[in-house]
């Protein structure tokens, strides 16, 4: 098997579409293993890896440790919240403390947009961005694009609407570049304010009526609202956004045909999706879940083979 030809996992922008492939073959194999009867593969026994969390998480910190387990790796976690972080303590010495317990792999989610860039220049480890403030999101973009492939096949010409908060999330640029990357078409979709100037330089195309955007998409991959990193207001009151941009079933229904369904997690039911969307058949939000699992081996199990 030939190796990623990256030492670091930082955003997708670094990937070329042959690591793309590279993981999803691995993780077809992984994902087949997770649904074993005896689940652990010895594949990472004696790497050691650290998970850096200076954000909240629940489904990517969980995942990771889950897939790190699976693996049979040594796994250390760390919170912000309760470290000397606090105390004033720089992300460099907290990472060089961690790596003098010889870390191999770090995985990292920050803030800051480009923390993991700075500390990939800093420090020897492997180093995966799990999500750097509303810069990138890698390895959401990878199991989004997998995900896909598993429902529709080949993802070259599939047309995909991201909908929602365009403007403050790390998951719509990562998945622009993977799509992009594997051939499929993008739009964005939501108000004014929320939809990034410039976007269109990206090869996107733009629109702001959700109809529109979903009678022309074979997917559409529902954002959620992210008020935490809102400073000021962006539409009037969640009750407008749910009038214009809310998808229900009836809406669904109304199409003529059927749309795949993705959301990234955590879902605010009744606001981006109602819950019989959420829970439909056309929806792969378990599924995603699942597949989450399969990538992260695959992207740890890869970049293990590159440790030096």
């Amino acid at each position: 098997m030939s190796p990623l030809s990256t030492r670091h996992l930082l955003g997708i922008k670094d990937l070329h579409p042959e690591d793309i492939n590279l993981i999803f073959q691995t993780a077809e194999n992984f994902k087949e293993v997770i649904n074993r009867p005896i689940k652990k593969v010895p594949s990472l026994r004696d790497v050691t890896i650290a998970n850096l969390f200076f954000e909240n998480s629940t489904r990517t910190r969980l995942s990771f440790e889950l897939a790190e387990r699976r693996l049979s790796a040594d796994v250390i976690n760390f919170a912000a919240s309760s470290s000397s972080v606090s105390t004033g303590e720089t992300l460099i010495d907290t990472v060089n403390n961690i790596l003098a317990m010889k870390v191999d792999i770090v995985v990292m989610r920050h803030p800051m947009p480009g923390a993991a860039v700075f500390l990939a220049r800093h420090v020897k480890a492997n180093i995966v961005n799990a999500g750097d403030g509303a810069h990138e999101h890698p390895t959401q973009a990878l199991l989004d694009a997998f995900s896909i492939r598993e429902r529709l096949g080949d993802l070259k010409g599939v047309r995909v609407a991201i909908v929602g908060d365009i403007l403050h999330s790390r998951v719509a640029l990562s998945n622009i570049l993977c799509l992009q990357k594997l051939g499929a078409e993008v739009m964005v979709c939501g108000p004014t304010t929320l939809i990034p100037r410039h976007i269109d330089q990206l090869g996107v195309r733009v629109e702001h009526n959700l109809r529109r955007a979903l009678e022309w998409c074979d997917v559409a991959n529902m954002l959620r609202i992210q008020l935490e990193r809102q400073d000021i207001r962006y539409f009037p009151s969640l009750r407008e956004y749910v009038m214009l941009f809310g998808l229900n079933k009836e809406i669904l229904d109304s199409l003529g045909k059927k749309i795949t369904i993705l959301h990234p997690g955590p879902i605010n039911r009744g606001v981006e999706i109602t819950s019989d969307v959420a829970d439909s058949d056309q929806s792969l939000i378990l599924d995603q879940v699942e597949n989450g699992v399969a990538v992260r081996m695959a992207v740890l199990y890869l970049l293990a083979g590159r440790v030096e």
